[in-house]
């Protein structure tokens, strides 16, 4: 008996020296003190200096620039002639600069062609194709003011982006700036139309610019100056030569929470042309313009 007493006696002793073992080992000190405030030094001068500056893909190692003038095809689901692509992406500065660089070299250097011609080309086709699509249906004003926002430089720079140019790009600066980005959708669009049948070109600028109409309506980007005014000069080629504005409702006319209704109404066959609301009379009346408008073309 008072073997198995010894021998618990023991095997308690074992298990509190190594609990005290384990206890010791993981609250002892694993950093040394000057790990802490050397990162916080180190942290302090990287706000100073600010982060390094942005390096283009071909700086890289495993950069290959005909694997990805090949996959860029690829990706947007088009077969391009690969030499006019190639075109499409030399900005005529970096050619210039290429052409002086060569010819201080050797005077029988031959220099790359720019997509100079191409941004042109390419330019016309996106803007007959988005007339084309639009003119069946609104005024030549309303499909200018719809051109002109789906063809500015910020537009076309946004879709190049994310079609992945920006690497592709030969420029003479990195990042490639807002009319840069848009020129070389430019001309891919023109690289396209010696590359593939018109309706290819078409469908490329459906699925990349017109398409950036979705979620918008044509009103939020055009707005005649004097919306009566021109309501009246579109009745009148319709042959409506008496539009009559009647004031429907009000309330509130003499609190800063006043609110009009007026209608228009065709004074022949007294039907409504637009309904509008406002503060007063007048912006309710244009309001009622603009609602005759849409309904027109609606």
């Amino acid at each position: 008996m008072s073997f198995w007493r010894q021998s618990l006696k023991l095997a308690n002793r074992l298990i509190s020296h190594n609990s005290k073992s384990i206890f010791h080992a993981t609250n002892s000190r694993n950093f040394h003190r000057w790990v802490s405030p050397t990162l916080r030094e180190l942290s302090r001068r990287r706000k100073i200096v600010g982060p390094d500056p942005e390096k283009p893909r071909s700086t890289y190692l495993e950069w290959n620039y005909d694997v990805e003038i090949h996959c860029f095809g690829k990706r947007v689901g088009e077969n391009f002639d690969e030499k006019v692509l190639r075109e499409a992406f030399i900005q005529r500065e970096w050619a210039n600069l290429q052409e002086f660089k060569g010819k201080a070299e050797d005077e029988s250097f031959i220099p790359p062609q720019h997509n100079y011609e191409l941004v042109q080309e390419g330019f016309k086709l996106i803007k007959d194709h988005i007339q084309d699509i639009y003119s069946k249906t609104y005024t030549i004003d309303i499909v200018n003011a719809v051109c002109d926002y789906l063809t500015t430089d910020e537009m076309l720079a946004h879709v190049a982006k994310y079609l992945g140019v920006k690497d592709l790009i030969k420029s003479v600066e990195f990042p490639p700036s807002t009319k840069t980005l848009a020129d070389t959708f430019k001309a891919i669009v023109g690289a396209l139309s010696y590359s593939a049948d018109p309706e290819r070109v078409k469908l490329f600028v459906n699925d990349f610019v017109v398409c950036q109409m979705n979620g918008k309506d044509v009103y939020d980007i055009w707005t005649p100056d004097n919306p009566y005014d021109y309501l009246l000069k579109l009745l009148q080629e319709k042959g409506i030569t008496n539009v009559e504005p009647r004031l429907c409702n009000q309330s509130a006319t003499n609190t800063i929470l006043a609110n009009y209704q007026v209608g228009l109404y065709n004074s022949e066959d007294k039907s409504c042309l637009g309904l509008g609301w406002g503060e007063n009379i007048q912006i309710a009346k244009n309001s009622a313009a603009l609602d005759a408008i849409q309904r027109i073309y609606n």
